[in-house]
């Protein structure tokens, strides 16, 4: 089974995108964080085949989160960061190279990267 940490401090966003996962690609098993201090944790224990990060958070930033992340061991090409912010703006604050990639988690159109995500991580966990 796949497994997906995100961490995003808008409980409708998590409980919104954690409901699309499972009713879209049932090996992925989800586990949500809406206090990026809680996330903290997460990362350290571990495991996780895909990092969802929200940029934009009040208690910690997204990128801090990142590198967190990456320092403990999470390759960045298994990380995404999502924002409400236009692609210009996060193409600037994430250069390409940062993480896997970074999306605009209200267009439509960056919907289908993500499902491109989800859709080769729920391959990979059938495979397994």
């Amino acid at each position: 089974m796949g497994k997906i940490l995100l961490i995003d401090d808008d409980p409708a966003f998590t409980r919104f995108l954690s409901a699309y996962i499972a009713d879209n690609f049932p090996l992925l098993q989800v586990e949500t964080c809406n206090n990026p201090m809680s996330g903290l944790h997460s990362i350290k224990n571990g495991g996780y085949d895909l990092m969802l990060i929200d940029l934009e958070m009040p208690a910690m930033d997204g990128l801090k989160l990142l590198r967190f992340a990456v320092d403990s061991g999470m390759d960045k090409n298994r990380i995404v960061i999502l924002s409400g912010r236009d692609a210009d703006f996060l193409h600037d604050v994430c250069p390409m190279g940062t993480c896997l990639a970074v999306l605009n988690k209200f267009e439509v159109r960056q919907k289908s990267v993500l499902d491109m995500v989800f859709n080769s991580l729920h391959r990979k966990a059938g495979a397994a």
